[in-house]
């Protein structure tokens, strides 16, 4: 965007604040600290930029101090010859420049690009390491937008404002130099110039970050509105709920369109004091050198090449100040992309091996709640070794909650819960998932082939191991017949299996992941009943012999399972097996006759 295309708006009058659930944010420090660490893992890279760049802007030069002499030639009446061999050395210098230019762009390129790849890398790692329930609570639509805004302003920074950041830099040094050696004095003609810059630079510095954090937090949040709205737009609809939500993306767009009015706004204030000051020295340094050449300081032809230094200084000092906006934008995005790295959890001291012969699930005293709302308030539950519970209830009793206490994808604000022997919120969580495996009905398939998909559970396993997994789940027969086996490439682009295939990929991952408990947050029930009683089948090899958790939301399954619990309220309420609970006429009895329409 150019000065030009900035609307003149007014300051936005109540500007949205950044959601306190969102992932944090680093500080100033952190991002100096990387940027520090970068410059000198790449110290020898960075130094050749800078003397490139600082050769590419003496070359630059040759030409004004050439046609200085050339003024001076002429007056003093000196042959043509004399001339032409100056002008000469005016293509030579043109041409050094161009070379110059183009290697040094090139190696500063060279080393953004590196940069950046290592913060991808860092950020991606950071990513995979976020707990669950801090992404869940912080939404997708904050994560959405650091992995793609965020990363697209930084990789803006350093591949376009980081190069002309150094051009400019080192120009404005050299030819700051030259000025000094003509004459010292032409210097404070740069005063008044460089003090409007200071002082404009400076009201716009301290407003700009706070400004550009809001604007990226408002993304984020319309990010997750839209997000929201495309995944529920069936329940919209049914609901006839569509006015509302309209309503409610519409005021996350205002939000969104007050912030960016904000920096816009700065901008405008900002850009016309900028044109000021790079037009007013070439006139101050026209009217010094004047006056030192009436004292006979100065020559004519000095004269002339001090005022195209001055010319050709408003340029790289547009080109500096002009990066200060992509600067902070980008140094802003930095210190999101940073702050993901302050979501994960610490490392806990590792636990020894779990005894033998407890592999089932402790619940003491569990309470946990999501932004400041208790959700589970105290649960006791025991789920012995080898044993298939069901959690049944209402709609927002708390069972996936729990589920997801039990699986360690949330630690409890209180009380404990030990799964396999351990304490889940004592273990990192690499070590939960050898001890416990959330299975849900949205599993994913990863881009790669069905080998690379199946060994993510395992890294270990060879291809005798993965077709015993599948054959376990029914899978091996389909997998088999296509073309290329175990190697046949899916998922985003390639062949996609129904939705029971995919699902029975995602038993064969838990197969050879082997927890010895598994939290079934029914993974049938969005699938059709034919393609549910296949699936189903393919449970009976993963469920052997492991402790299970199945959240039921179809009450058949809760008539299979060993034990049902009844949770309501955020507690259990009743406990025992389905004949128990229907001759106690309680809670049980009352979904069961229900459900079968009694």
């Amino acid at each position: 965007m150019t000065h030009a295309d900035l609307p003149a708006t007014g300051p936005a009058t109540a500007l949205p604040e950044p959601d306190p659930d969102g992932l944090p944010v680093s500080s100033d420090r952190d991002v100096w600290t990387r940027l520090a660490r970068a410059g000198r893992e790449h110290r020898a890279t960075l130094v050749w930029v800078v003397v490139l760049h600082a050769l590419a802007a003496l070359s630059a030069l040759a030409a004004p101090w050439m046609l200085g002499f050339i003024v001076d030639a002429v007056r003093e009446g000196r042959g043509a010859g004399h001339i032409n061999t100056m002008a000469a050395l005016v293509v030579v210098a043109f041409l050094a420049n161009a070379a110059l230019t183009l290697v040094s762009v090139a190696l500063s390129v060279r080393f953004g690009e590196g940069v950046l790849a290592e913060l991808r890398e860092e950020f991606i790692d950071a990513v995979l390491r976020l707990p669950l329930g801090t992404v869940e609570r912080a939404g997708p639509g904050d994560l959405l937008s650091r992995t793609g805004r965020d990363i697209g302003n930084l990789s803006h920074m350093v591949r376009y404002a980081f190069p002309h950041l150094v051009v400019g830099a080192v120009t404005v040094t050299v030819i700051l130099a030259a000025l000094t050696v003509l004459h010292p004095a032409l210097l404070l003609a740069w005063v008044p110039g460089f003090l409007l810059l200071w002082i404009s630079t400076r009201w716009y510095a301290r407003r700009a970050p706070d400004g550009y954090m809001r604007e990226l937090a408002t993304y984020s949040d319309l990010t997750q509105g839209v997000s929201d709205t495309v995944e529920g737009a069936h329940t919209v609809e049914a609901l006839g709920r569509q006015g509302r939500q309209r309503a409610e993306i519409g005021r996350r767009v205002h939000r969104s369109y007050l912030a960016e009015r904000y920096t816009l706004w700065l901008r405008s204030v900002w850009f016309p004091h900028l044109e000021a000051a790079y037009q007013l020295p070439t006139a101050t340094t026209f009217l010094a050198g004047g006056v030192l050449y009436m004292n006979d300081a100065l020559t004519l032809g000095q004269v002339a090449t001090a005022t195209f230094f001055s010319v050709q200084l408003a340029r790289p000092v547009e080109q500096l100040v002009d990066q200060i906006d992509t600067l902070m934008v980008g140094f802003v995005s930095m210190r999101r992309l940073l702050g993901v790295a302050r979501a994960q959890e610490p490392e806990p001291e590792p636990q020894g091996p779990p005894t033998a012969g407890d592999r089932g699930v402790d619940l003491h005293e569990v309470r946990f709640g999501y932004t400041g709302t208790e959700v589970l308030h105290g649960v006791d539950l025991t789920v012995r070794p080898g044993e298939r519970l069901a959690m049944v209830g209402p709609s927002g009793a708390g069972k996936s909650t729990l589920g997801k206490l039990v699986a360690g994808i949330h630690v409890p604000t209180s009380g404990r819960v030990r799964v396999d022997g351990a304490d889940l919120a004592s273990l990192p969580p690499q070590q939960r998932r050898a001890h416990v495996i959330l299975l849900s009905q949205e599993s994913h398939l990863f881009r790669g082939t069905i080998a690379e998909n199946l060994t993510l559970a395992s890294e270990d396993a060879g291809e005798p191991d993965l077709w015993t997994a599948l054959e376990a789940v029914d899978a091996a027969d389909w997998v088999r017949s296509l073309p290329e086996g175990l190697r046949t490439p899916v998922g985003s682009g390639h062949w996609t299996p129904d939705p029971a295939r995919v699902q029975q990929l995602a038993l064969a991952r838990v197969l050879l992941a082997d927890p010895a408990v598994l939290v079934l947050d029914e993974a049938t029930s969005l699938m059709d009943p034919r393609s549910a009683r296949l699936l189903e089948r393919s449970l009976s090899g993963v469920l052997a012999g492991r402790t299970v958790v199945m959240i039921a939301h179809r009450l058949h399954t809760a008539h299979d399972a060993d034990r049902v619990a009844v949770v309501e309220g955020g507690l259990v309420r009743e406990l025992g097996t389905h004949e128990e609970l229907l001759s106690r006429g309680g809670s049980y009895a009352d979904l069961w006759r229900a459900w079968h329409g009694d």
